[in-house]
């Protein structure tokens, strides 16, 4: 029953973030942020929000940094979105899981060329 919850504050957390980052005004911030997955800790005080940047390696490094120096007001949004005990502190993490696989893919034509 337990999990049923945590997987329901993921995906909560989740598409929350999503809309949130749409409203952060960082210039630093790709407009092409997709949060691939969350993490929350049994006693919900960490969250780790794995996120997608579409473009070059400093646009990436850009946003990450813009969404870190926004965790304030990230923390806050999700505190008046989410009805918990505990708002988690988030810490971002660059997921690059969409370049490997496209490396991947890459590298499969190649073989299948051959």
């Amino acid at each position: 029953m337990a999990s049923n919850r945590m997987e329901r504050i993921k995906e909560e957390f989740k598409r929350e973030l999503s809309s949130i980052f749409r409203e952060i005004k960082d210039p630093r911030l790709s407009s092409m942020v997709s949060v691939i997955a969350v993490d929350v800790t049994k006693d919900l005080k960490y969250a780790k929000v794995y996120v997608s940047v579409m473009g070059s390696q400093e646009e990436k490094d850009n946003s990450i940094k813009a969404l870190k120096s926004a965790t304030g007001f990230i923390k806050r949004e999700i505190g008046a979105r989410l009805n918990l005990r505990a708002v988690p502190q988030p810490t971002f993490v660059l997921d690059n899981s969409i370049d490997y696989g496209a490396h991947i893919n890459d590298l499969i034509k190649k073989i299948n060329e051959n």
